[in-house]
């Protein structure tokens, strides 16, 4: 997560959509006072500023817009131009799923991961409970409950949708450089079977219908 006051933006990064890439980018060109949220160098280096920020919630890396509650107030939060990435929800569970494996923390979902293959990974409740309770609108949502207005920039279509964003910051950002890439096939649709492939689509039909994805490599 980044908080830019010096250029009225807030950027929140739901986990597997490319937000390190974009994050990196943003960092490249940060203000001193930019608030940096994460594991990022710049993040890491400015990690201590955070212990005095008044948060009611966590900050950390995948903060959600409630989370800020108290760094910043509903009116200043109007004035913010608010971005994060979204992407086709077959290819991020593929992504999740191979990020998981590769992880050694105590977790629930890294010990499913590595002890499943994908498709009973994916079958699995505990899966289908954090995705369904975690649509990409639930991180733009205030303490309120409110979803604020914010630009949903597609992993798949980055220079076309960041243009309102760059346009905002009077500079470009994209093309992005890669970050994090997990090793697995750039094609997701070989990890599903149809009866894995409507899992999906019955577990992210709201992000599927609202922002038009299918099972295919790029949105409809």
């Amino acid at each position: 997560m980044i908080v830019s006051r010096g250029r009225g933006y807030v950027f929140v990064h739901i986990p597997k959509t490319g937000g390190t890439a974009l994050t990196l980018a943003l960092e490249a060109r940060a203000m001193k006072d930019d608030i940096l949220i994460g594991d990022t160098p710049k993040a890491r280096a400015r990690r201590g500023r955070l212990k005095d920020l008044p948060a009611k919630g966590r900050l950390w890396k995948h903060s959600t817009l409630a989370d800020l509650d108290g760094v910043l107030g509903a009116e200043e939060l109007d004035r913010m131009f608010l971005v994060t990435l979204i992407r086709n929800p077959w290819d991020r569970m593929v992504s999740y799923y191979h990020w998981l494996r590769g992880q050694d923390f105590d977790h629930p979902a890294v010990t499913l991961a590595k002890a499943m293959g994908f498709s009973d990974f994916l079958a699995h409740p505990h899966t289908a409970a954090a995705f369904a309770a975690w649509p990409y609108p639930a991180y733009l949502r205030d303490v309120q409950g409110r979803e604020r207005p914010a630009l949903y920039a597609r992993l798949e279509r980055l220079e076309e949708d960041l243009v309102p964003f760059e346009t905002h910051l009077g500079f470009r950002l994209t093309p992005l450089a890669p970050a994090n890439a997990s090793k697995r096939a750039r094609d997701w649709r070989g990890y599903y079977s149809d009866a894995d492939a409507q899992r999906l689509a019955t577990i992210c039909a709201a992000d599927i219908a609202r922002f038009g994805y299918g099972f295919d490599p790029d949105p409809v």
